[in-house]
């Protein structure tokens, strides 16, 4: 057995092993992060749940009901017509939303959540639909029952009344919407009688709409031309969705971003009938994140533990076989938990600290555990040295991978190139038939 623990081949296939088991403890790493980052969003959750959730405005549009009668011959030859109510949706010919939006941060825990207050000017025109253009008979229009609605994803987040001013008549708006076809959740105000006989007749609105709601705010395109305006003191904005801005800017006090969309940049038209189109996948706007998503970084990091392990584990066996010292399987393993308990220590102090100095403290508590380790077990200062710069060359390594997102993969790449370089410039000297032989590896009794 003794003669089996120093044999060189052995010793490498339980070097292998020893990493490969230590997956199993990365793995369940990653699992924690992944729980540690359900936590946070059931903390973002029951925040959004009492003060208003991500939030998209959708409209206004107008809603038309119509009936539809659908010929159908019985069994005995007679007629009958089958009456169904069906809807127009008028898109505005020209859609002005202009607004502030007052972020605030909130804690549940350790874990903070961005919940805002913006004020909302909506404004527009409508222009006279053709039927004609419809292939509806205007007799079957219920002009009179012309509805505008607004889309709002959580009404828990409105905080006044909504008037709105219809060509210069006010009107109160209604919870609720008078038809999916469009959106589920908003509210909506009935208009006097549409005119029809005119294609010219424009219908002006304004209203002023103040609106909750956590992290998100998004807009739907519905204008033929649609302008948005949005201005905020939060400094660290994301301006996602299907359209990017016009023009925005962002400091240290806030920013600031316009966007202008024409009907010619999205997939659906000014008119239609019925569920014929899905206007969410149009929605842009903003989204306020924190500065540093923790659990992000973390995972980055960890998949970085195969590489941690087999590059320490490889310097060890190089110490081994080049110094002729014996290092044993069970101190292999020891030195391989310390590295993964490095993942443990950076998730729960990145929950307490900026990112970077819970990286910059677990680094240096696990490199000096290791540290006085390798002196303990080699008792030499020069390979406890060395064992302790390729360490920080590691971990510093590791560290401007995750810094640099965008060049992360090409400043790996070359990395791990010029690692293996190193190895097989350190390696070519060594006669791997000489050193199977165990009289040439000399014991180190620690």
């Amino acid at each position: 057995m003794k003669s089996l623990i120093h044999n060189i081949y052995f010793k490498i296939a339980v070097i292998v092993f020893i990493a490969i088991l230590l997956l199993l403890p990365s793995a369940m790493i990653m699992n924690l992060i992944r729980e540690r980052e359900g936590v946070q969003q059931e903390a973002i959750w029951e925040v959004s749940s009492k003060w208003g959730d991500s939030q998209t405005i959708s409209g206004p549009f107008i809603t038309i009901p119509y009936y539809r009668y659908e010929k159908q011959i019985q069994e005995d030859k007679s007629v009958k017509y089958l009456k169904y109510k069906e809807h127009i949706h008028l898109l505005p010919e020209n859609l002005e939303i202009k607004g502030n939006i007052n972020p605030e941060e909130k804690r549940r825990g350790i874990y903070e959540i961005v919940v805002y207050e913006s004020d909302l000017q909506i404004s527009g025109e409508f222009k006279s639909i053709n039927p004609v253009e419809l292939n509806i008979d205007t007799a079957n229009i219920l002009w009179d029952k012309a509805v505008l609605t607004i889309g709002i994803s959580d009404l828990r987040g409105v905080e006044n009344q909504v008037l709105l001013n219809w060509d210069n008549e006010e009107f109160l708006f209604n919870p609720g919407t008078t038809t999916s076809d469009l959106v589920y959740s908003g509210i909506n105000a009935n208009l006097p009688e549409i005119k029809h006989n005119n294609d010219d007749n424009i219908y002006k609105f304004s209203l002023k709409l103040d609106l909750k709601g956590s992290q998100l705010l998004y807009f739907t395109p519905l204008g033929k031309t649609t302008n948005v305006n949005l201005k905020s003191t939060w400094n660290n904005p994301k301006f996602d969705g299907s359209y990017i801005t016009d023009s925005n800017d962002v400091n240290e006090s806030g920013f600031t971003a316009n966007w202008k969309i024409l009907h010619l940049n999205r997939n659906f038209p000014q008119v239609w009938t019925n569920i014929q189109y899905q206007i969410s996948q149009s929605a842009f706007g903003v989204n306020l994140i924190l500065p540093v998503d923790s659990y992000q970084k973390t995972t980055r990091v960890a998949k970085y533990a195969i590489l941690l392990i087999a590059l320490t584990f490889l310097v060890f066996f190089f110490v081994e076989v080049i110094r002729k010292v014996f290092i044993h399987p069970i101190q292999y393993i020891l030195v391989g938990i310390a590295l993964i308990v490095f993942y443990t220590l950076l998730l729960s102090f990145s929950e307490h600290m900026m990112f970077n100095i819970a990286y910059l403290l677990s680094s240096v508590l696990t490199i000096g555990l290791i540290t006085w380790y390798v002196k303990v077990i080699l008792k030499k200062w020069n390979l406890t040295l060395l064992m302790t710069g390729i360490l920080l060359i590691l971990y510093s390594f590791i560290f401007i991978i995750i810094q640099i997102q965008d060049y992360a993969l090409l400043i790996g790449s070359i990395g791990v190139f010029i690692i293996l370089a190193l190895v097989m410039y350190f390696s070519r000297k060594i006669d791997w038939g000489e050193v199977k032989d165990e009289n040439k590896i000399e014991k180190n009794v620690s």
